[in-house]
Order: structure tokens, then C-alpha cells, then sequence
């Protein structure tokens, strides 16, 4: 029996490519992130990314004929995800990033799975917490302190980085696991809508704050003078690739595998980054990232692998 009126969950090659797929857009969030954040405030670079990303989908629907429904239930499930799912984490990751390592960043992302894991046991059918599966995202958990290294490891425990940027971004895994939840108990309705509806919300409501707060601290003058194409253009592919792409790619794995199987991207995130830093930066991939591999892939392997359940009426 599934929840919320969707179908049963299927976790096949399909479903796995658009895992991999939205590893690549969302692990490439960090670095754009990064580069908009010398010109943008963390304020700017989320209503930035949340505006792009409405505009193309609100385009696609247009297009599409494609409408949301007009029921108080449908738009209470898109203002929650607007806000667990996007503007608030969106803020926090940019808020923290300022003052954390990249690495860092990816060990407390990594608690996102096992809110996700807990939470699915008594919320959505099939979603069976287990030993094994237990284990397993232990073993992705694990994948990700090695792959990090010692230096995020310091960070998390020691100076390096203000608790108030750790504990922000810890936060945002939090909103991403009751989020992922809210996702598969929704309305059974396409993507492309469901994602509209959602970043128009968003980008509507961190787009007033954005003017608000420039408004009182003066920075449009400040903001266009520093303004150049590189963090321009990273803006723009946050937004269209990295939020609109990636949030239809979203619903779609929510619906049709269910957020634990969702959640693995937390732990096949870093993975993409450390391959995206050698190739686009000319960093040396370490020996560790090698090592962490393995633990992260068999941690996803041991938390995959279990007996064909038996169809519930």
C-alpha cells in the first residue's frame, strides 16, 4: 500500500540515473554557490537562484498548458516545501558557506539520510528502518568523514569555523530530511508543477526580504559595483540547472523511489565533488578519496540490498 496516493516505490536503473543526475546538479550547487557569493550576498544568491529557477519552470508551464490546482491543501503542501525544501536551507548553506570548509559542509549534510531514514519508518509505507539498511548508511556516514579528511574533521570538532555556521548548516540537512518526507506524502502531481508552484513561492517570498534588507543596509550600489560576469553567470546556472532542473528531478525520485532512497545523495554528493574539483580546478584527487569511495558505494550497496518484499494489498 503506498502513501498519499502515489504508487508503489521503484528503486530500478531509471530511478538510479536520475539519482545520479541530480548528484551532478545539486553537487555542483557548492561550487556556484562559491563563485556567486563573491559579488551576491547569501541573502541575494537564494532569491537569485529561486527567481531563475521559477522563471524557466513558470516558461515550461506556460508552454506546456500545464496548471497547479487551486485547492487550500495543494498550496499548503507547496508553501511547506517552499520553505523546509527550499528558501530556508537555500540560506543557511549560503549563510554557513562563508566561514566553513567545503568538506565540513559535506559531513553535516550527511545527517540529512538518517533524519530521512528515521522519519520514513513511521510516515511512509516501505520505508522499513532495518539492520542492514542501518548499517549501510552508517557505512556511506563513515565514507564521507574519510573522503572530508582529518582537516573538515578538526574543523567540525574545533575552531576553524564558528559553531553558528556549522549549526546552520546542520539545520539545512534537517529541513532537506523533513522536506524529502513532505515530497512523498504530497498530492500526486506532476513535477513540473509541483516545482513551479514551489520555487515561485520561495523566490516570491526571500525575493521581498532580499528588497527589505538591501533596502535598509543600502547595498545595490555596493552589489552593482562589484558585480562581474563569472559570479553573474554562476547565478544564472544555480538558478536554471541546479534549482529548476534539479527540483523537477526531485519530485520525480520522491514520487516514484521514496525519500530514503532520495536521501542517498548526501553521501554520493561528495563523491561528485572531489571528481568536479579534479577536473574543473586541477585538484589531486588524495588517496583517501579512493578509499572513501569504496566505504560510500558499499554503504549504499549494504542499505539497497535486501530481500524483495512481499506486494502489501
Amino acid at each position: 500500500m503506498s502513501a498519499a496516493g502515489h504508487g508503489p516505490l521503484r528503486q530500478g536503473p531509471a530511478e538510479w540515473a536520475l539519482l545520479i543526475g541530480l548528484v551532478a546538479l545539486w553537487g555542483s550547487s557548492f561550487l556556484l554557490v562559491r563563485v556567486s557569493l563573491d559579488a551576491f550576498t547569501p541573502v541575494a544568491v537564494t532569491a537569485g537562484r529561486l527567481l531563475i529557477g521559477a522563471g524557466v519552470l513558470l516558461l515550461v508551464l506556460l508552454f506546456s498548458g500545464r496548471r497547479p490546482p487551486w485547492t487550500v491543501s495543494a498550496w499548503l503542501f507547496f508553501t511547506a516545501m517552499a520553505v523546509l525544501g527550499n528558501a530556508l536551507p537555500f540560506f543557511l548553506i549560503a549563510w554557513g558557506q562563508r566561514e566553513i570548509p567545503s568538506g565540513l559542509t559535506g559531513i553535516l549534510m550527511a545527517v540529512m539520510p538518517l533524519v530521512t531514514l528515521l522519519l520514513a519508518h513511521f510516515l511512509v509505507a516501505g520505508e522499513r528502518l532495518t539492520p542492514r539498511r542501518l548499517a549501510g548508511f552508517a557505512l556511506g556516514f563513515l565514507g564521507v568523514v574519510v573522503l572530508t579528511g582529518p582537516e573538515a574533521w578538526a574543523a567540525l570538532v574545533g575552531r576553524e569555523a564558528s559553531f553558528a555556521s556549522q549549526l546552520a548548516v546542520l539545520c539545512a540537512a534537517i529541513c532537506y530530511g523533513i522536506a524529502a518526507i513532505i515530497a512523498r506524502r504530497g498530492p500526486p502531481l506532476h513535477p513540473v508543477v509541483t516545482a513551479g508552484a514551489v520555487l515561485s513561492i520561495a523566490g516570491i517570498g526571500v525575493g521581498a526580504i532580499l528588497l527589505w534588507h538591501g533596502a535598509r543596509a543600502g547595498e545595490a550600489a555596493a552589489l552593482h559595483a562589484t558585480l562581474g560576469p563569472a559570479p553573474a553567470l554562476a547565478l544564472l546556472a544555480l538558478g536554471a540547472l541546479s534549482t529548476a532542473l534539479a527540483t523537477v528531478v526531485y519530485f520525480i525520485i520522491v514520487t516514484r523511489a521514496g525519500p530514503t532512497f532520495l536521501s542517498l545523495i548526501n553521501y554520493l554528493i561528495p563523491v561528485w565533488a572531489v571528481v568536479l574539483g579534479a577536473v574543473v580546478l586541477g585538484e589531486r584527487l588524495p588517496a583517501r578519496a579512493f578509499a572513501a569511495l569504496a566505504l560510500i558505494l558499499a554503504g549504499v550497496v549494504l542499505a539497497r540490498w535486501q530481500a524483495r518484499a512481499r506486494a502489501s494489498a
